[in-house]
């Protein structure tokens, strides 16, 4: 398979790689020279299981806040660098653990190289990210449009220019919005390099569109052995894309622990709100570090038979419900007390 034959990558204290677990990753969208706002984000990131942060870096400023940024958070910080080649290197300079470049818009040869240098003082990774909706001029031309080839020599290219300045602690990013051409071309380059990959689908959209268009992608190029470090791109709350990211890995079988909630469609015997049930606990559920199933059926009728490959479960009746454990009615509730009650089962779940 090919992500246990790339090479390890270490990024602060976590490494990927080598067959390493799949890391999720997010990025901010505060602004990186507010420190307090960004690092409550991180923080907030952190705790809904991100396992490696990135924080733009278009200013000075915003490359000097780095140093505070990194001192107060538990996760690796990576720094997202344009087009100033001097911003990559003051990011390095104030503690971030990984830059994200792409060589193409950093300039000159010599700026490259004083990038690649300053990484190599401090042994830092640089991914290398490409997007097809920057790819070279010429690139279009050769292929005759964005293609999948062309995502991939562009960014090979991009990487021997690092590699041929004697640096290959590298991490490869290749994205288009374009699912399926995305997805063709993980394949292409998972064949052509040993560097781990990070993989997402670029500006997916909003969080209906986003997931569907994120889950097909990350589900397809993962399932084929490919990528190392994962992030799923939404325009909402970056703690969304930790939710999502997660449940994709679980779901490909590359992940486990955390809760599974599986919860009926609803149909005309539901008589509770089941909708706003559904999302409360799968909330509450992000909460705890369990490894089980948890079901939210709507009706009596056939809840307590549907929620029995569950490991606890609640069925909803007329302003009512059932608590249900190992497909066996625990006790009637009003339907008020139920998210309560499911609570205090899953807090004292580990003592049982």
């Amino acid at each position: 398979m090919y992500r246990d034959h790339t090479k390890t990558v270490q990024i602060g204290d976590r490494v990927i790689g080598g067959g390493n677990p799949i890391l999720i990753q997010s990025m901010t969208n505060t602004r990186t020279e507010d420190v307090e706002a960004t690092v409550a984000q991180i923080e907030r990131l952190a705790r809904a299981g991100c396992e490696i942060v990135r924080c733009t870096v278009p200013t000075m400023e915003a490359a000097l806040a780095l140093k505070e940024i990194r001192e107060r958070i538990t996760i690796p910080l990576v720094a997202d660098i344009h087009f100033d080649y001097r911003m990559a290197i003051a990011a390095m300079e104030n503690g971030a653990d990984k830059i994200r470049i792409n060589p193409g818009n950093i300039g000159s040869r010599e700026r490259i190289k004083a990038v690649t240098d300053t990484a190599r003082e401090r042994n830092i990774p640089i991914r290398v990210g490409v997007n097809s909706g920057s790819l070279e001029k010429e690139l279009i031309e050769k292929y005759h449009g964005v293609t999948a080839e062309g995502i991939v020599e562009s960014a090979l290219d991009k990487v021997k220019v690092i590699e041929d300045l004697g640096y290959d602690n590298l991490v490869v990013s290749i994205k288009s919005s374009d699912v399926m051409m995305c997805a063709r071309a993980h394949e292409l380059i998972a064949d052509q390099t040993d560097h781990p990959l990070h993989v997402g689908i670029t500006e997916a959209g909003t969080l209906f569109s986003g997931n569907i268009k994120s889950a097909v992608g990350l589900g397809l190029i993962l399932s084929k052995g490919i990528g190392d470090t994962v992030r799923v791109s939404l325009t909402g709350d970056p703690v969304e894309e930790i939710k999502s990211a997660k449940l994709i890995l679980r779901t490909l079988g590359l992940r486990k622990g955390g809760i599974e909630v599986v919860s009926c469609p609803t149909c005309g015997r539901t008589k509770i709100d089941l909708i706003s049930l559904a999302n409360q606990v799968e909330t509450m559920a992000a909460e705890f570090p369990l490894d089980i199933k948890v079901a939210v059926m709507g009706c009596v009728v056939n809840g307590p038979g549907e929620a029995r490959e569950a490991d606890i479960g609640i069925a909803g009746g007329v302003g009512e419900g059932l608590l249900i454990r190992h497909g066996e009615v625990v006790k009637k509730l009003p339907e008020g007390e139920l998210l309560d009650a499911l609570r205090k089962e899953l807090e004292n779940w580990n003592h049982e």
